[in-house]
């Protein structure tokens, strides 16, 4: 008579599946509060070290502009900031609902026999999908205009790198950020290194593979180059698309609580009033722009897009 083998205890994998997403979310947020706890204490115990204060002392967290660069920010700035802010916006929620959602509410065909005519008949999209692509495509226009005006006027001289010193000065204000002694603030006129890295890195880095792999995963990308499907697969596109869209997630929030954080009226005056006074016009104008954003959020819903879509297309159910 054979023995009946022995229920294994669940393991850790098992475990973790079986959770709820509320309790995930719970143990995912007390892991971030333990390594940052434990990044705090490693911070403040290296800087008040003999070596720590040699090397602060040494690199105190930012690099010296070019005598060429500009100081301020123009208005031009500001508007691209809100319109770049405003469409990621809408970009990541549209971006998450084609990834999530199942059963779309409506569908989009192009019309191909407007101004753009292909030889093979149109696809048909979900709404949602629309919805992105279209976003994608102003948010890349915007970025073009951007990219211009900033070499145009010299303003890429604030957000790129133009000495390798710039790499230990990231740290030291890193270090200076973890051990809660925070690093002076002046954007009007040279950014800390830290801050100048994380721009270069989302201007000149995130925001090219987010336009790459998008492209890829698009209608728009030729499906018979088998060479060129070749050498660059969607699947890689896929991987690397929703991490791009991760950083930009985890970017706009450490972006938004270091301006809160560190002078949230002069800050807001940097970017919505054009000034380095410290008055309440910026914040006013950032409070208009939250709701203008909040109203978008709300209209982004099949009841409002079907309409716009029916313009450049058929929409249906």
């Amino acid at each position: 008579m054979s023995t009946p083998a022995k229920k294994q205890a669940p393991g850790l994998q098992d475990r973790w599946k079986s959770l709820g997403l509320w309790a995930k979310l719970a143990w995912g947020a007390a892991v971030v509060v333990l390594v940052l706890l434990v990044l705090v204490l490693a911070a403040r115990w290296f800087t008040h070290l003999e070596v720590g204060k040699s090397f602060l002392t040494t690199y105190p967290g930012q690099s010296e502009l070019p005598a060429n660069a500009p100081v301020g920010i123009p208005a031009w700035l500001g508007w691209q900031h809100f319109l770049n802010m405003f469409f990621l916006l809408l970009i990541i929620r549209s971006g998450w609902q084609v990834r999530t959602t199942k059963r779309p509410a409506a569908h989009w065909i192009r019309n191909n026999k407007g101004l753009i005519k292909t030889k093979n008949a149109p696809t048909k999209i979900s709404l949602d999908l629309w919805f992105h692509l279209s976003l994608d495509a102003l948010w890349v226009l915007n970025g073009i205009v951007f990219i211009v005006v900033l070499f145009a006027t010299g303003q890429w001289l604030r957000i790129v790198p133009t000495s390798w010193d710039v790499f230990p000065n990231a740290i030291s204000a890193g270090l200076q950020y973890l051990s809660l002694n925070w690093p002076t603030e002046n954007g009007w006129v040279n950014y800390n290194s830290l801050q100048l890295l994380a721009y270069f890195t989302t201007v000149f880095i995130a925001a090219p593979l987010a336009i790459l792999t998008g492209i890829r995963m698009s209608g728009a990308w030729p499906k018979n180059a088998r060479a060129l499907n070749k050498f660059y697969p969607i699947e890689l596109a896929r991987k690397v698309h929703f991490p791009v869209m991760l950083y930009f997630v985890l970017f706009i929030i450490a972006h938004v609580t270091l301006v809160l954080a560190t002078g949230a009226l002069r800050n807001l005056n940097h970017m919505y009033a054009s000034s380095d006074a410290v008055n309440w016009w910026g914040f006013g104008i950032f409070a208009v722009s939250l709701l203008v954003m909040a109203g978008a959020w709300f209209a982004a819903r099949p009841l409002f897009l079907r309409p716009i879509a029916s313009l450049t297309g058929k929409v249906s159910k």
